[in-house]
Formats: C-alpha cells, structure tokens, sequence
C-alpha cells in the first residue's frame, strides 16, 4: 500500500484542502533520503506540534472531569499518550500502511515498529490542528484516545507497578527486587523481552513487553498479584 489522502480521510473523518499538510504527516525522514527532488518535509516538527496538542486536549478533559489529586491525573495522562498507546491506536486504524519512508526502513519493519506509529499519530494530530484547528482536533483525540480512559482505569493499566511492588516487598520481605532478562525474541528493530522480577532468588512474576521497562512493568504487576495474596 502506498500514501493516498482520500483513504486516510475517510479513516481520520477529516477532509483536507491543504493536500500537501496530511502527506507532510506522513512522510518518515527517511523517504527523503531516497527522494531529494520532493518539496515536501518530513513528519517530526509536526509530530512536535501535535504532541503538544495531545497532552494539552488530554489535560484540560481530565481537569474538567475528574477531581482526583494531581498525581492521579498525571498517571492516567501518562497512560493515554505513552508510546504503546498511540501505536495501537494506528495499528487499529492500520494508519501504518500510508507512512511514506525508504526502501530499507520498510524493509526492517518500519511501518510496525511501535515508536514510528506512534509518532504517525502525533504528525496526524498536529495535521488536524493546522488544517481544522483546535476543535476538530480535540474532536479526534477524545473519540480515539481518550475514549480508553475508562478500560485504563478499570483494568489499572496506569499503576507504576515497579513503584509498588519494590514498596510492598521492602514492607513485607524488607528485600529490595531484582530483574533479569528471561528472553528476547524478534529481530533488532522488533524485540519482545521476557523479565523476571525476584526477592532474592525467589521469582516473583514474569512479563514481556516491546522493551525491557515495558516487560518490567508487566512483570511487576504481575508479581504485586501474587504478593498481595499473601
């Protein structure tokens, strides 16, 4: 699949005059390398711009709606715009497809790799803003990002687990934990970690994740489970 606006309006629900504004969203650094003829420029000031906007739609809606404490907020905020968030959300919208970039950045799985997904959905934000202003784009954050706080809440996905479980072994074990790299699978640009967590040698949890302070996290929460039973 190659770029093309009309596709990527009807899965964005927005309309562009400026033609060349969605494409710059569009455009990984690295398709400039292989085409220096092209007026265009590549997504990262835009990614700037819309990433700004994002923590700033996300802030004022958990603001006006919520009066938890401060640190609360923050962590629930945290949760919504994180890398992973982002990515699955263009992995949803299968907005990867459009990402113009190099032969060899395709090649080594470019258009999965989660850090450039989620920069895509940053570049897009920023497009909106410029192209609709601040509304329109506040309009797409909430229907796509903010729509997950409720599962976030619910399921906990915005607790520091590393925080916590390091807090309740030292009361309960006075151990501070330890974690070791299990696995790694995948290729370089690609890799699934799976870490331990342990109180002394004795193994906790276990988790994976895209890095090892996602899978450390996953093992954390996964260990807080087993620790809080007892």
């Amino acid at each position: 699949m190659v770029y093309n606006k009309e596709k990527v309006e009807a899965i964005l629900g927005v309309t562009f005059e400026n033609a060349e504004l969605l494409k710059t969203a569009y455009t990984h650094r690295s398709y400039l390398n292989e085409h220096r003829r092209t007026s265009l420029e590549h997504n990262e000031r835009m990614e700037f711009l819309g990433d700004a906007v994002l923590e700033l739609v996300v802030t004022d809606y958990l603001y006006r709606n919520y009066k938890n404490p401060e640190g609360e907020l923050t962590a629930w905020r945290s949760a919504l715009v994180k890398t992973e968030s982002l990515a699955e959300l263009a992995e949803k919208l299968e907005l990867g497809q459009f990402l113009l970039m190099s032969r060899g950045e395709a090649k080594t799985g470019g258009r999965t790799r989660q850090a450039l997904l989620a920069n895509l959905v940053e570049a897009t934000i920023g497009a909106i803003y410029l192209e609709k202003g601040y509304d329109e784009a506040k309009k797409f954050i909430e229907n796509n990002i903010v729509i997950k706080l409720e599962e976030i809440i619910k399921t906990g996905a915005y607790i520091d687990a590393k925080s916590q479980f390091q807090e309740l072994s030292q009361e309960s074990h006075g151990v501070t934990p330890s974690y070791k790299v299990l696995e790694e699978t995948g290729p370089d640009h690609d890799k699934t970690f799976l870490m331990g967590v342990y109180l002394g040698e004795k193994e906790y949890g276990r988790g994976e994740g895209s890095s090892k302070q996602a899978a450390q996290q996953s093992a954390a929460l996964d260990g807080l489970k087993k620790l809080q039973k007892k």
